[in-house]
C-alpha cells in the first residue's frame, strides 16, 4: 500500500469514504459518531493544513481510506481523566480515519496507523464510546487505552496512545 497527501481531485472519493464509514458506524452500533455533516465539513481546512493522507493499493489506484495526521500538540488532549498519557514526549496524532467499504478487510487502517507511528513513534488518536470496531483496531495495532478526553464541542472520547519509548512509569523509575 501507499500513502500520500490528498490533493484537491481526492475530495469526491474521500466524501465517498467518509459516507461509507457512517453507513458503517450505524450498522455497528455507533448512530451518533460523525453527524451533521462531520468529518465532510473539515476536509478543506485539513487539505489547505496539508494534514490530509490517503492510501491507495498502489500509487494512482485512487484512495481506499483517508485520515488527518500531524506532529504537534492537540488542544484536545491537554487534560485526560480516568487515567493518563504513556508520555508527554512530542506525538503525531492521527484524526478522521475511515476506509472505504471496498477495503474493509485489506488492512488498509492498519496500515494508516503503522505509517503515521513510523513518522512519530508516539501517537495518539482517540474515539467514540460506541465505536467498538475502532477501539478494536486500536488495540490490535498496540494503542492502549490511556483515559477519557473531551473535544470541542464537549462530548467525551476514548484516548489512545502507542509509544515507541519509555512510558511516563518507566520514566519515573
Amino acid at each position: 500500500m501507499y500513502i500520500r497527501k490528498a490533493v484537491l481531485a481526492d475530495i469526491p472519493a474521500i466524501e465517498k469514504i467518509y459516507a461509507d464509514a457512517r453507513t458503517f458506524m450505524r450498522a455497528h452500533g455507533n448512530e451518533t459518531q460523525w453527524t451533521d455533516g462531520y468529518p465532510s465539513m473539515m476536509t478543506g481546512e485539513d487539505l489547505a493544513r496539508g494534514q490530509l493522507y490517503v492510501c491507495e493499493k498502489e500509487a494512482g489506484a485512487g484512495p481506499l481510506a483517508v485520515f488527518v495526521y500531524y506532529i504537534g500538540e492537540d488542544p484536545n488532549y491537554a487534560k485526560i481523566e480516568d487515567g493518563a498519557w504513556l508520555s508527554d514526549a512530542p506525538y503525531g496524532v492521527v484524526h478522521r480515519i475511515a476506509v472505504s467499504e471496498r477495503a474493509h478487510g485489506t488492512g488498509a487502517a492498519s496500515f494508516c496507523l503503522d505509517w503515521a507511528f513510523s513518522k512519530a513513534g508516539n501517537l495518539r488518536i482517540d474515539t467514540h464510546e460506541d465505536n467498538i470496531p475502532m477501539q478494536r483496531l486500536l488495540e490490535k495495532c498496540g494503542f492502549r487505552r490511556t483515559g477519557m478526553i473531551h473535544v470541542e464541542d464537549g462530548t467525551e472520547r476514548v484516548a489512545f496512545q502507542k509509544t515507541g519509548g519509555e512510558t511516563k512509569e518507566q520514566e519515573r523509575a
